[in-house]
């Protein structure tokens, strides 16, 4: 699917779109590409996983195809199904105008314009495409398995159809958040990343390169207290995401720079659980600005 010729490419294009990877990421995702593989990612929430198949996307100038899972998603939730309403008035038409030849109003009632295309039919017959499956640790086993096959042939069989095949396979990303283990069967079919959170130096680049119109001290001090906190046992330690909703709402408040009592005061922007925020609010804040924001 693309000409990129190797890692640093990818790491150009990637950074072209304001996503930034490192070493690791970029071999993966160019091996991923190369060889036409699956990208299993899994990592802590808001690390940039699914940020990553909307990165390759625009880096691609293809179209991003998401399916979200849930517990309880079907294939005909993710697939394809047909549209009973339509096909009830076709049918009603039909029998308007004296059609009574059942084999005929069989073939006219599955035929592909009354078939509904979910996401992973709409990646295989869109190309080029970007096929994100975004939570797979949230489904159960038995979607799993139908993914298997999907995944290895790229093709799905509709029996009033037959098999549709891609022409051109998606790129594929699946993420986790590893609520629970997926099972080494459809890790075996992908290529495997494991999202860290970043660093302060590539974090900070981060937000400046998500947040430019945000104050240099200011990034710089949110970013260090974010890695702070990633540092305390905390119920869910905030992510990349976390870190750009912050200097996000403190530019909107129209800080340029932060001290204790506004980040006290603004910590629904960076931590969910009340828990957590009672342990940020425990915190020496004032020390970690004074050390590494200043």
């Amino acid at each position: 699917m693309t000409g990129w010729d190797g890692p640093e490419q990818v790491r150009a294009r990637l950074e072209e779109t304001g996503y930034l990877v490192d070493d690791g990421l970029a071999i993966a995702c160019f091996l991923a590409l190369r060889l036409g593989r699956p990208l299993f990612c899994e990592g802590d929430a808001g690390v940039g996983k699914t940020a990553l198949a909307s990165a390759l996307a625009e880096a691609l100038d293809a179209p991003l195809i998401r399916l979200q899972c849930h517990e309880g998603i079907d294939a005909s939730q993710a697939l394809y199904d047909w549209d009973f309403p339509r096909q009830l008035l076709h049918l009603r038409a039909a029998e308007a105008v004296g059609v009574t030849d059942a084999d005929r109003l069989e073939g006219e009632l599955y035929d592909r314009r009354f078939l509904v295309a979910r996401p992973l039919l709409r990646a295989l017959q869109t190309q080029p495409s970007v096929l994100l499956i975004d939570e797979i640790d949230r489904a159960d086993d038995e979607f799993e398995a139908f993914l298997l096959e999907l995944l290895s042939e790229f093709s799905v069989t509709i029996p009033e159809l037959g098999t549709l095949r891609a022409e051109e396979p998606p790129v594929v990303v699946l993420t986790s958040n590893r609520t629970r283990e997926v099972h080494d069967a459809l890790k075996r079919r992908c290529l495997y990343h494991w999202f860290e959170h970043p660093g302060f130096a590539r974090e900070l680049a981060i937000v400046r390169r998500r947040l430019p119109e945000v104050s240099a001290r200011l990034a710089e001090q949110v970013t260090a207290l974010v890695q702070e906190l990633r540092g305390h046992d905390l119920l869910k330690p905030p992510g990349v995401a976390e870190t750009i909703d912050w200097a996000e709402a403190l530019d909107a408040l129209g800080a340029d720079e932060v001290d204790a009592e506004l980040a006290v005061a603004t910590l629904g922007s960076v931590l969910k659980y009340r828990e957590d925020a009672e342990r940020a609010r425990g915190m020496d804040l004032a020390a970690v600005l004074a050390t590494r924001g200043a």
